[in-house]
């Protein structure tokens, strides 16, 4: 089972659209997570429309329209994995505790918010993942997102995806 994992899209605000290599991996997830921060309703609905399954939530930044359609925090359960995805997980130092004891069902944990892509392991077990963000990398390097694998109640191939910088019209 294929994964794409996504969080603060941000449109219309940090980008006009979703950017091209990021769509291009839509036809091949089984399933698409967003960790919120979506800000309008046309990507929801795109997500909606393009994805096998869609498993997303409402971020700080996402209003009444969007909170009415999305969880503060999903659950999915997929090839044997427990998922849970939130936006906020609070400040970086002990994280891996925090999350390990607010989810302690979970085997994986997807989660935004700071935009800052994040691959650890807490004590105990739980995989903690942050694909960054697609269109705004804020103080990061490069915009981001992230794709992995579920087969036989394993998370493998997970993969941070660095996008081009985007052209700025002159």
């Amino acid at each position: 089972m294929r994964l794409l994992l996504m969080s603060d899209t941000h449109l219309p605000k940090r980008a006009k659209q979703l950017p091209a290599p990021l769509l291009a991996e839509l036809p091949h997830a089984d399933v698409v997570f967003h960790a919120g921060d979506w800000v309008d309703t046309a990507t929801l609905d795109l997500l909606e429309s393009r994805s096998a399954r869609l498993v997303g939530v409402y971020g700080n930044n996402d209003g009444p329209a969007l909170r009415a359609r999305l969880p503060e925090v999903a659950y999915a359960e997929l090839g044997g994995l427990r998922f849970a995805v939130v936006h906020e997980t609070g400040a970086a130092q002990g994280r891996e505790a925090r999350c390990a004891a607010r989810y302690p069902d979970t085997d994986v944990l997807v989660f935004g918010h700071s935009h800052i892509p994040w691959d650890t392991t807490a004590p105990g077990g739980l995989r903690l993942l942050n694909p960054g963000s697609p269109t705004d990398r804020r103080r990061q390097p490069h915009c981001t997102y992230m794709t992995a694998t579920v087969a036989d109640g394993n998370l493998t191939d997970v993969e941070l995806h660095r996008l081009p910088p985007r052209s700025v019209p002159s």
